[in-house]
């Protein structure tokens, strides 16, 4: 009869946990699977960025884990080439969330977006402002410095209501059915809820970003 000391149990128990994670490729450095990492949609979207990597984010600014990956996947685009055109689309599921996709692309249009985008998810998730009023939003811009009635101009305005609304268009276009979501050149999807980590979903992405480069940005 064969036994074992308790500590030796452990590690093997270890060893094998290690090594069904790895099979499935839910930790960093492990395999990196169609169907389990990342999907590839049935039907590709068109690229707006020829010859470039295009990586879009379906976003909220409502939803904690976007928040949550939000330091992650900026850390991961300031440290890309020249090549990758990454772009956010804000999502609205519900209609009264799109104030805050109204929000996005108001200080998009005032080359504020990038500036402010991790001022207004912290607003929403740490200091419990809703952002889902216009005047709230309007009030809440102008405290960081931006002039109140320029930005109501642009929130306000047709292009703004229309890429709003055209945004929730694309959410059935490219079937996102949860957020934050990536697709990568109109055809690779993949998330930190489908890759099993916030880690893993930059891996993937790097992975992704790397096989659009072999490929010749097909």
């Amino acid at each position: 009869m064969i036994t074992f000391n308790r500590r030796a149990i452990l590690f093997i128990s270890c060893l094998l946990l290690v090594g069904v994670a790895n099979a499935q490729g839910k930790i960093p450095g492990g395999k990196i699977e169609e169907g389990f990492e990342y999907r590839v949609l049935p039907d590709a979207q068109p690229v707006t960025a020829k010859g470039k990597v295009e990586v879009i984010e379906f976003f909220w600014y409502g939803c904690p884990h976007c928040y949550d990956f939000e330091p992650e996947l900026s850390a991961w685009v300031k440290s890309q080439p020249k090549d990758v055109a990454f772009h956010r689309v804000p999502v609205a599921f519900r209609e009264d969330f799109l104030p805050h996709s109204q929000l996005y692309y108001a200080l998009l249009a005032m080359g504020k977006a990038d500036a402010l985008n991790d001022k207004v998810f912290y607003a929403i998730h740490k200091e419990n402002k809703r952002l889902l009023t216009e005047n709230e939003i309007a009030d809440w811009v102008a405290s960081q410095g931006i002039d109140r009635n320029a930005f109501l101009t642009n929130y306000r305005s047709f292009a703004v209501v229309s890429k709003a609304k055209a945004a929730n268009q694309l959410v059935m276009q490219y079937r996102i059915d949860g957020v934050p979501t990536i697709v990568m050149q109109g055809r690779y999807v993949t998330s930190p809820s489908i890759a099993g980590s916030k880690a893993k979903a930059i891996e993937v992405i790097t992975f992704l970003e790397d096989k659009i480069r072999k490929d010749r940005y097909k």
